[in-house]
């Protein structure tokens, strides 16, 4: 099993690692580019967004080409009982329909409920081909029985539901693919103590192996982003790959797990909705863009880009750590756990809130000029002494006349 672990990740690795640059340079040609910087981008040039075909790629080809070889050898049987190629053809059907939207909608943006109504038919067709979640097991609760049409109900909203997670939260350099990585690891390790089927292991690995091949290209400072397309198909996966993975798991926590490694974006986007229908008082407003992200708000509290992004990493890890933790050794062991990160957390944070400097410097995207408050701007008038954020408004860099927007903080 590990040799196939190993062949999964690396090729998906290699593949989407060396097909990334051409996605970048098509992206360029076709014009296929986010617009400058607003009151929710946080680049204020034109950046190719089209990094999701690498990644499915990548993905697609490793676990294509693994299953064929298997099959061969007899280590995997595709046709038994399980209907693992039944379920897998219902799982690339539904990648294909999220892929083909994913890339309409990055190409010429379209609107969110044709965008929605692509991730619903995905959905359906991957429950039509037999991947359901049988049974919610919950701590203490037992695992009451659902009837065939509650379980597709649940399905379809647990795949559709973690397919706009993951796609909300796409929304600084390396965000969405890094806590991606970070998911698809915890769920991997989950997997192999769980005993799971060898399809779900070796998908998971693929993914992961896929997103570290494009992560080096997407952590800031970006050369690409995912995508429309990457990031519905990195929900998507996610969504799929855990009803698969959690689907001999008769013990408490069957639904809880996923929930608790994915617990990052799931929370952002119910907090997204609650914030949504609260300002908007209306069901229509679900679909408003707003800058009311976790990472906006990181940003907003004085952090660099960066810094949000490591910041939502640890945080995801951890939530990782804690389900794998949960699943191995108990509730009271994880919460444990849980307690120490917290005031570890409650500990350390005043000191690293004090040792903030006044004096962060800010560099330019453009041309690389660095902002330091200690020396000013004086050509410009601009005393030593000024913070960046006491800079007038119309101040631009004074090598290339770039505005205060394009300017990031130093980490």
């Amino acid at each position: 099993m590990w040799g196939n672990i190993a062949i999964a990740f690396l090729l998906s690795f290699i593949i989407s690692f060396m097909a990334t640059p051409y996605t970048i340079k098509f992206a360029k040609k076709k014009g296929i580019v986010s617009g400058e910087k607003g009151a929710r981008r946080m680049h204020n040039r034109e950046m190719p967004r089209f990094g999701g075909p690498a990644v499915i790629l990548g993905f697609v080809v490793a676990v294509v080409y693994l299953l064929i070889i298997m099959n061969m050898e007899g280590s995997i049987n595709l046709f038994s009982w399980q209907q693992y190629g039944h379920k897998l053809l219902g799982m690339f059907l539904g990648i294909a329909i999220i892929a083909i939207t994913g890339i309409i909608d990055d190409i010429k943006e379209i609107k969110p409920l044709v965008k929605l109504a692509g991730q619903l038919l995905a959905a359906i067709v991957a429950v039509g081909f037999g991947i359901r979640i049988q049974e919610i097991s919950l701590p203490f609760l037992g695992a009451p029985e659902i009837g065939e049409t509650l379980s597709i109900i649940i399905t379809i909203c647990w795949i559709v539901g973690i397919t706009n997670a993951i796609n909300l939260i796409d929304g600084l350099d390396g965000l969405s693919s890094g806590i991606s990585v970070i998911s698809s690891i915890s769920l991997l390790i989950i997997f192999i103590l769980n005993g799971s089927s060898t399809l779900s292991i070796l998908l998971i690995t693929a993914l992961a192996g896929a997103l570290v091949g494009f992560l080096p290209f997407n952590f800031s400072p970006a050369k690409t982003f995912i995508g429309d397309s990457g990031s519905n198909f990195l929900g998507y996966c996610l969504a799929v790959i855990s009803i698969l993975g959690v689907a001999k798991t008769y013990t408490a926590m069957v639904i809880v797990i996923p929930i608790i490694v994915l617990a990052v974006p799931i929370f952002d986007t119910l907090w997204a909705i609650v914030r949504r229908l609260k300002k908007g008082k209306s069901l229509k407003a679900i679909v408003s863009a707003d800058n009311g992200h976790l990472h906006h708000k990181l940003v907003q509290r004085g952090f660099s880009p960066k810094q949000s992004v490591l910041i939502l990493y640890g945080i995801s890890a951890t939530f990782g750590i804690f389900a794998v933790i949960l699943f191995e050794s108990g509730i009271w062991k994880a919460l444990s756990f849980m307690l120490m990160v917290l005031v570890a957390i409650a500990l350390g944070y005043k000191n690293f809130e004090n040792n903030k400097s006044e004096n962060d410097k800010y560099e330019c995207i453009e041309c690389k000029y660095i902002y330091n408050p200690k020396y000013g701007n004086e050509k410009a008038g601009i005393k030593p002494g000024t913070k960046f954020d006491e800079l007038p408004k119309d101040w631009v860099c004074p090598v290339c006349g770039e505005s205060k927007e394009g300017f990031e903080k130093q980490d």
